[in-house]
């Protein structure tokens, strides 16, 4: 019996791990082609409420409202890449979830390097710094100027 409940608690934990996906039934396209197009294009749009989900998991309603704007999309004819485009020039790149390489979003991709470089860079500065100087010992005019003054009321 308490392997059994150990089964069961494993299995509804595993599935607990899997993406919940938010696309209501009534939206789902007839055509099993298309609609394998409309959530491959949905997992690559950011939602606009959530920003670190795609429209496929978001339950928000401008969500909704893209998933059925990429459907209606399909519907008219438009290619994966058409649609993709539509749906940017409607609401900015924002909207992609992987951004474009382009000369306006560089200092985007290049930001790790160059965060990596100066962490680097600071390391090696820390590193040559040179020790301080040890002071040597002290003369013996010195010593007794110390061992004179120890010696005063």
């Amino acid at each position: 019996m308490t392997r059994l409940r150990f089964i069961l608690a494993a299995l509804t934990l595993s599935l607990a791990a899997l993406p919940a996906l938010a696309v209501q039934p009534d939206e789902v396209l007839k055509d099993p082609a298309m609609e394998a197009r409309a959530r491959a294009i949905s997992e690559g749009l950011r939602c606009l409420v959530c920003q670190n989900q795609s429209i496929d998991d978001s339950d928000a309603p401008l969500a909704k409202d893209l998933r059925v704007l990429v459907r209606e999309r399909l519907k008219e004819g438009d290619s994966n890449g058409q649609v993709v485009d539509y749906v940017v020039a409607r609401y900015g790149e924002f909207v992609l979830l992987r951004p474009v390489f382009g000369w306006h979003t560089l200092l985007l991709w290049l930001s790790p390097l160059l965060a990596v470089g100066l962490g680097a860079f600071g390391i090696w500065r820390l590193s040559r710094r040179r020790a301080p100087v040890r002071a040597e010992g002290l003369s013996a005019a010195e010593q007794a100027e110390v061992e004179a003054l120890l010696k005063r009321p």
